[in-house]
């Protein structure tokens, strides 16, 4: 038996919220934003920039979550900041167009763009288009940003933004990324 989620009122005001900073967890936290947005009834999507490889979410969203659906721009290799390869670039570049269009399609209450801050300072995408994407959005859409090095000029924009601190990383002691874990 298929239970639908209750479709609430929508709020006439989308946000802006962006989650940054060096600890672990805020893709993590903007799937939970996406899960609770799910379960009153919205619409939600993620464009996922420098990612391509199957993770959980992508693995979730295809096999449980009808209302969410999640688009990767990015190889399963990790993109050099300081020479990023063309197809870095194209790939990047291609995530920022499919968010533009969905963000003008209106068919979802909330967008996450997953990772478009590293993008930025990886100077795969220009800051000043996604300044324009996210002051141009409709009204009622929630877009949520995340990743590393969000640049001031975007925390400016936003309504919320979070920062998530490093205090201890398995990593430093010698575990590697898990599968549920980091991916």
């Amino acid at each position: 038996m298929t239970v639908e989620p209750p479709v609430t009122s929508r709020p006439k005001r989308g946000l802006v919220l962006v989650i940054t900073g060096n600890g672990k967890g805020k893709t993590t936290s903007a799937l939970g934003q996406a899960l609770r947005a799910i379960g009153h009834g919205y619409r939600v999507c993620m464009v996922q920039f420098m990612k391509g490889k199957q993770y959980g979410e992508v693995i979730a969203a295809e096999k449980y979550l009808p209302n969410f659906k999640v688009f990767q721009y990015g190889l399963d290799s990790f993109v050099m900041r300081d020479n990023p390869a063309p197809i870095d670039v194209e790939l990047a570049r291609q995530g920022l167009e499919m968010a533009r269009r969905l963000i003008r399609s209106k068919e979802y209450d909330m967008i996450i763009l997953d990772e478009i801050n590293v993008a930025l300072d990886f100077n795969l995408i220009p800051l000043e288009e996604v300044l324009e994407l996210v002051r141009s959005k409709p009204p009622e859409l929630d877009l949520v940003m995340t990743g590393r090095y969000a640049p001031e000029q975007l925390r400016q924009l936003a309504d919320m933004v979070s920062e998530v601190q490093e205090i201890k990383h398995h990593y430093a002691s010698g575990i590697k990324s898990r599968e549920g874990i980091e991916y």
